[in-house]
């Protein structure tokens, strides 16, 4: 059966993922460094606090939006669904680039956000899933976990993107100007990347394996039924795999960005970095999770999934131990750079070791005709268990307790992703087309 070309592939599974990565981390650099004054109205920790938990409803949407996304996909095909989960989510990240403020509009302001966050959690919820299959189902058997990083490289490249826009603007204006108007640019320009991923989306070929399920007459009519009749058990193990790599990542790049460049009492560590300062480090050490992402893959492709992610989850909890050092300003004192970047390069890389394997693993769970439904709520649910809250409580935790509280609620991330790992089969020669 044909096959898109391995440009075409890369194009369609990547570019979903890169806006779903620039849209979050758009929201959660805003969400840290913003959002507390624009719509909140303060500085505190009651207003931090209360911006982080707007980040998190996208995070509750996205299961919804994986049982919406995933019945289509399932039953009408993987082109289709990708197309529209991909108009949802970009015009709602559009729509808030356009919100007005706090002082504007009141409460009216903190309302239409939390709308706007709930619809593009939906618009998520379909994306992930769809874009792994078109990666994975276009694959040669021996190179899906290859393949499956295609999206996953769409992570470290939306989150650059995000952040070096962010540093351009950070750079030419001052705070004032941020507030009253920068904060919106990265909202605003996403529209582009949507464009671009309409175009190739659009043009593509549905998938060979969801073809073959077609002509077969495979596919079933209640995939969602089917799920949780047959795989259940599966959706549990893709859930803690993946959960403990959203849990690091925002970990590294909200929670992190909050600590080094703010007041104690506005839920920070005294490290005494500026946001510029720590953006640039973000920046850098993101090129390691590209590098660790394909690393992982060839390597899962080798020696198996279940190896590399039990590598990745005992290295996850040795980290989450030491990293707290690197934090600490009784330790480190204020603007220790190496530290940092340190902690930011190790955590990247652990991220890109288990974060590049599950492409593949996820989908392969699961049979064909249930593939996008099985994958998506595993991957939209530890969205929840995994990323939802992590700035809230992390902030919560590194302000009550100490910047240690952080690393032993990674810890148990990683020990819970180590579980799933050691109770599922190695999938790397599983029958895909079945």
């Amino acid at each position: 059966m044909g096959r898109d070309s391995v440009k075409t592939v890369i194009a369609a599974s990547m570019v979903g993922t890169a806006i779903e990565f620039y849209d979050f981390y758009a929201y959660g650099t805003a969400a840290a460094s913003y959002f507390p004054t624009v719509f909140f109205g303060g500085t505190g920790l009651a207003a931090s606090i209360g911006s982080l938990l707007t980040f998190a409803v996208a995070f509750i949407a996205r299961p919804l939006g994986s049982l919406v996304f995933g019945h289509f996909g399932d039953r009408m095909g993987r082109k289709t669904t990708l197309v529209v989960s991909l108009m949802t989510m970009g015009v709602s990240t559009f729509l808030i680039g356009c919100l007005p403020s706090y002082e504007q509009v009141g409460m009216f302001a903190v309302v239409v956000l939390v709308l706007c966050r709930f619809v593009q959690g939906i618009g998520l919820g379909g994306e992930w899933s769809g874009a792994a299959l078109v990666a994975t189902e276009n694959a040669p058997e021996n190179k899906r976990a290859l393949y499956g990083s295609f999206p996953e490289l769409g992570a470290p490249i939306g989150f650059f993107l995000s952040n070096g826009t962010y540093f351009l603007l950070e750079t030419f204006n001052d705070q004032e100007a941020m507030m009253a108007w920068g904060w919106r640019v990265p909202f605003l320009l996403s529209a582009v990347l949507v464009i671009v991923g309409l175009v190739v989306r659009v043009q593509m070929e549905e998938t060979p394996i969801f073809r073959m399920a077609q002509a077969q007459k495979k596919v079933v009519k209640a995939p969602l039924v089917e799920v949780f009749r047959k795989s259940w058990r599966q959706v549990l193990q893709a859930t803690f795999l993946v959960a403990v790599t959203y849990t690091l990542f925002y970990t590294l790049g909200t929670w992190s960005l909050a600590w080094g460049t703010k007041a104690a009492g506005e839920g920070g560590g005294d490290l005494g970095f500026t946001n510029r300062e720590y953006l640039l480090m973000l920046m850098g050490s993101i090129i390691v999770f590209g590098v660790f992402i394909v690393l992982s893959c060839v390597y899962a492709d080798k020696i198996g999934r279940r190896r590399v992610l039990m590598f990745s989850s005992v290295a996850l909890v040795v980290f989450a131990f030491a990293f707290p050092f690197l934090l600490d300003r009784n330790v480190v004192g204020t603007q220790n750079f190496a530290a940092t970047m340190a902690f930011l390069c190790i955590g990247f890389a652990l991220m890109g070791i288990a974060f590049g394997p599950i492409g593949a693993f996820l989908p392969e769970l699961f049979a064909a005709n249930v593939r996008y439904s099985g994958s998506g709520i595993g991957y939209n649910l530890a969205a929840i268990v995994g990323a939802a809250f992590v700035p809230t409580i992390a902030t919560w935790l590194s302000a009550n307790w100490g910047v240690h509280s952080v690393g032993l609620y990674l810890a148990v991330m990683a020990v819970c992703c180590l579980v799933a790992v050691v109770s599922a089969k190695e999938t790397k020669d599983v029958d895909f087309t079945k």
